[in-house]
């Protein structure tokens, strides 16, 4: 199995989305990349804001889609043409609906499960291999109001353990690159939520 050479951090440019739900791939890519010193550098070429960073002893390259959202794939399908990497050398970092907020999980292949930018990947790319890390959001209830949920700021609390999940995703992110993804899952996923935690 690959390592990671790219992670994909999705969201929507432009500071009015900066704390939303929709925007936990760009929390991440940017604490990387702030943990390193390091700026993103707008590349016009791939349709994004892209750095390279070392994890770990691994050198990996942070991408964020300056598309929107549900044009995500463009930019990662330029990024990984121009750069010659092979779809499952992706981590494509983003919201999940299904999950709730402190839930972090790695998963390989699958479907879009909604998300409109893992849609527009696959569809753009036309395939659906490559490693997907899920951030909990939770859902609003109902189906019509889940574009101004996902485009909303989280409660207090609700933030406070996202930016957890955040954190221990960050301690993974070394086994990921270094392609061990079982062990990565083993440490992520068992770590428990109960209520009153945090």
């Amino acid at each position: 199995m690959h390592g990671i050479k790219l992670i994909v951090g999705l969201g929507n440019p432009g500071a009015e989305y900066l704390r939303t739900r929709h925007n936990i791939g760009f929390w991440l890519v940017d604490t990387l990349a702030r943990a390193e010193g390091v700026r993103f550098v707008s590349e016009r070429k791939l349709h994004g804001e892209t750095c390279r960073i070392r994890i770990g002893g691994h050198e990996v390259r942070l991408l964020k889609p300056m598309t929107f959202m549900n044009h995500s794939g463009r930019a990662v399908l330029a990024t990984i043409n121009y750069w010659k990497y092979d779809l499952a050398e992706c981590l494509v970092v983003h919201d999940d609906l299904d999950l709730p907020p402190g839930v972090a999980r790695l998963k390989f292949d699958g479907g879009h499960g909604g998300q409109n930018g893992l849609r527009d990947i696959i569809q753009q790319v036309g395939d659906r291999r490559f490693h997907r890390l899920r951030f909990g959001i939770g859902h609003p209830g109902l189906r019509d109001q889940v574009t101004p949920w996902v485009l909303g700021r989280p409660s207090a609390e609700d933030e406070g353990a996202m930016l957890d999940a955040v954190g221990r995703a960050l301690d993974i992110l070394p086994r990921v690159l270094e392609g061990a993804f079982n062990a990565a899952m083993q440490q992520l996923h068992t770590v428990e939520i109960r209520p009153g935690d945090g």
